[in-house]
């Protein structure tokens, strides 16, 4: 029995998240698992605003997430991609069911005060609601 057969990874194409794709990577070799990574479109904040999916740096977020997971995982991991629109912290908890993870992997962006107040934290929320495992990936000092 593998400790982890499936490790969620969700990806905002920030420096961070990619660093927690490394710890994911790392994880999911050593268990001989699998990943998913999962890319949040956030969803409109008024009703009735019209839903606009734009393309991250000109390229849409599938094929954004294509090439990342070509570009790092090197085709040594069994990997699948999922684009999805909504809360993120939802979305996630959700991916975690439709893919059967054992884990997620996941950054933090480390706000503090008042914006943390007024932002939240989506890493806060699947780590509370999580029915697997959770490791976060805290941002770097420098």
């Amino acid at each position: 029995m593998k400790l982890f057969n499936s490790i969620l990874c969700p990806i905002d194409f920030g420096p961070n998240s990619l660093a927690a794709l490394e710890v994911a990577r790392q994880l999911a070799e050593q268990c001989k698992g699998a990943l998913t990574l999962l890319y949040v479109v956030p969803q409109p904040m008024e009703v009735g605003q019209p839903i606009l999916i734009e393309p991250i740096a000109g390229i849409d977020p599938d094929e954004r997430l294509k090439a990342l997971a070509a570009n790092k995982l090197n085709g040594t991991i069994p990997y699948e991609i999922e684009v999805a629109m909504g809360d993120a912290a939802s979305e996630i908890i959700d991916a975690v069911g439709r893919h059967h993870c054992d884990a997620v992997v996941m950054a933090t962006h480390g706000r503090t005060g008042l914006k943390h107040l007024l932002l939240g934290s989506v890493a806060e929320r699947v780590v509370r609601e999580s029915a697997v495992p959770v490791l976060t990936v805290r941002p770097k000092v420098d």
